[in-house]
């Protein structure tokens, strides 16, 4: 992987007297363009920063649109979405009791078998994951889970590899989250599979079991499909109606990712990931190496 891109210019001075000022956030106000912009310069050079001060989930909803928009000078177009705490290990683990949602850009995404530096970030840890496309924008009217997977496409296995980016992680919580993005920042895809290939489809995404490996073939941590939300389609429905109320619409090609079915990791230098999805046709998987 590349260097990381030079900070934007736009943003740059704006950037130095944000960090100088610690990303100074007043309790009860959405986060000003200033502190936005001095989170994305820092994601974008891979450097740590304070975690956020508290605020209410509306303040970092609000502080999240403002990143996502400095965000996409380095990252790309928006390619998707991705639906972070719907693991209730997750959940607890953040003492957050709901799902959140960030945004996923084409600069986040690799390929198959992708090599990318360990330390891909300030605080990188990778996790399995499962991404759906969207089919035609009539996804956005559905209300069960027949309805959601009539208009999806295609699946692809996926390992995340978020960045959690703050200096202290056990400080972070799920407002703070959600102001970060749900610290996405890469994402390796596997190949797709047809929705219409999976033999009723529904039970064959609640029964799966999802295994992620090391190098070695070692299984670091498996769950089945029912682990996120109960079912994953769950996490599409979440999606819908969170980003209806939001005033976004998805579109043919969105892609979704729904959540993790491992336990968070820290990627080791010559080591390596892969997810394997038993129960699906073919038993896929998608592998990251890291340097």
């Amino acid at each position: 992987m590349k260097t990381p891109p030079r900070l934007i210019p736009i943003i740059a001075g704006a950037t130095l007297l944000a960090l100088q000022a610690g990303g100074v956030l007043a309790q009860g106000n959405c986060p000003s363009d200033l502190d936005a912009a001095g989170i994305a310069a820092r994601h974008a050079a891979r450097e740590a920063i304070t975690p956020p001060p508290p605020m209410s989930m509306s303040d970092a909803e609000c502080g999240r649109e403002k990143l996502t928009r400095f965000l996409a000078q380095s990252q790309g177009g928006i390619v998707g979405y991705k639906a972070g705490l719907t693991n209730p290990a997750v959940q607890k683990r953040f003492v957050h009791d709901a799902p959140i949602r960030g945004t996923l850009f084409s600069g986040m995404m690799l390929k198959d078998g992708a090599e990318i530096p360990a330390r891909y970030g300030a605080k990188p840890i990778f996790e399995a994951d499962l991404v759906v496309e969207v089919g035609d924008a009539r996804i956005n009217q559905a209300l069960t889970r027949a309805d959601a997977i009539r208009h999806l496409s295609r699946i692809y296995p996926f390992i995340e590899l978020p960045d959690l980016m703050v200096d202290d992680p056990s400080r972070l919580t799920g407002a703070s989250l959600v102001y970060l993005n749900v610290v996405a920042r890469l994402g390796v895809l596997g190949k797709p599979l047809d929705m219409g290939t999976l033999p009723s489809p529904l039970d064959t995404l609640a029964n799966m079991t999802v295994r992620l490996v090391d190098e070695s073939g070692k299984e670091l941590d498996s769950a089945k499909g029912s682990a996120i939300l109960g079912h994953p389609i769950d996490a599409v429905l979440w999606l819908i109606q969170d980003l209806k109320r939001a005033g976004i619409v998805l579109k043919k090609g969105d892609l979704l990712s729904l959540g993790s079915f491992s336990k968070p990791m820290a990627p080791k230098s010559g080591g390596s990931a892969k997810a394997i999805y038993e129960g699906l046709p073919g038993t896929p998987s998608v592998s990251v190496r890291f340097q």
